[in-house]
């Protein structure tokens, strides 16, 4: 009898039972050790900084309250309805969705449109970079200043750059950049685009260096143009990083503030006031915070709500292969 036939009954019978692979208690124990070494800096730090002030200003909102005193006057949803009814601040809102289109209808579109072009070989080439993307490194304080000199008209005695400039081209009559309540928010518009159109040119160029070439090789291979190809091949690609930018685009459109104090502080005649700057200007200036909480919870609100909606569904399909579920 050989050495296989002694085996036969052992094999015959199938592989040994394998034992209780869960990890034990102490395996666990230190496997949540880890977790709270490395993420509770994290953890306390956003509670702390997030959850509690959110949670202070929602409690102070049921107060009329001058920040100095105690809370003693509770008013319940006074607040709230007073500034639900306030024609500011429905401009405010309407002033902050307004910058949101815009972004989403002009600035995307001519960060894509400028990024395909920077794409291409050409000379300078990083220099370009580099220009393209200094306003965006600049602070809002330093650039909002600028822009304020620069625009500033005080007929017939004084005009600023901008209208010299223009009255040397031939317009006799510049427009009131920052005094017509009709031309002021465009012309936010256009500073912030200046400011942070670099930011979304690098974000779509990063996009596009993880574009494939062998996409473009067979694209040419199939006889399409550049401009089928960018439009066919490479727009639909960077889906993904239209997507982040979109989303960083409308929070930070509806938490715009330190542009607009600096220019115009909101003016003229509150026609380009928004809500984070109706929240100083009707909270903190005149020392009611109760009814400023309560403006900053309306913001949350509204912030929180369009992050959930824009995540469930347009991030959804880029979220699914990040999110990865155990194996049992």
């Amino acid at each position: 009898m050989t050495a296989l036939d002694d085996a036969g009954p052992a094999l015959a019978a199938g592989p040994a039972p394998v034992g209780d692979r869960r990890p034990s208690t102490r395996v666990r124990l230190r496997a949540w050790g880890e977790i709270t070494l490395f993420a509770g800096p994290a953890v306390l730090v956003y509670l702390l900084f997030v959850l509690l002030p959110v949670a202070l200003a929602a409690y102070y909102s049921f107060f009329n309250w001058n920040g100095l005193g105690p809370l003693e006057r509770f008013i319940g949803i006074d607040n709230y309805t007073r500034l639900l009814a306030d024609p500011v601040f429905h401009r405010s809102v309407a002033n902050n969705f307004f910058i949101v289109v815009m972004s989403l209808l002009i600035q995307g579109p001519l960060a894509i449109l400028v990024a395909l072009l920077m794409n291409r070989r050409l000379r300078f080439r990083g220099l370009l970079r580099a220009l393209i993307f200094v306003p965006y490194v600049l602070s809002e304080v330093t650039a909002g200043i600028a822009w304020q000199i620069m625009l500033q008209s005080v007929p017939p005695a004084r005009y600023g750059p901008v209208d010299t400039w223009l009255r040397m081209l031939g317009v006799e009559n510049p427009p009131a950049w920052l005094a017509d309540p009709n031309v002021v928010m465009w012309t936010i518009f256009g500073i912030l685009t200046w400011k942070y159109l670099g930011l979304a040119i690098i974000l779509m160029l990063a996009g596009l260096a993880g574009v494939p070439e062998e996409l473009y090789e067979a694209a040419a291979l199939d006889g399409a143009g550049w401009w089928k190809t960018q439009w066919y091949v490479t727009v639909p690609l960077l889906g993904p990083t239209i997507r982040i930018w979109a989303f960083l685009s409308i929070i930070g459109s509806l938490q715009l503030f330190d542009m607009v104090w600096i220019v115009t502080g909101g003016g003229p005649l509150h026609a380009s006031s928004t809500m984070a700057v109706y929240m100083v200007e009707y909270g903190l200036n005149v020392t009611q915070i109760g009814y400023g909480s309560a403006v900053a919870v309306v913001l949350f609100l509204i912030s929180l709500v369009i992050a959930l909606f824009y995540q469930r569904f347009a991030l959804r399909r880029d979220l699914q292969g990040a999110v990865t579920t155990g194996v049992r």
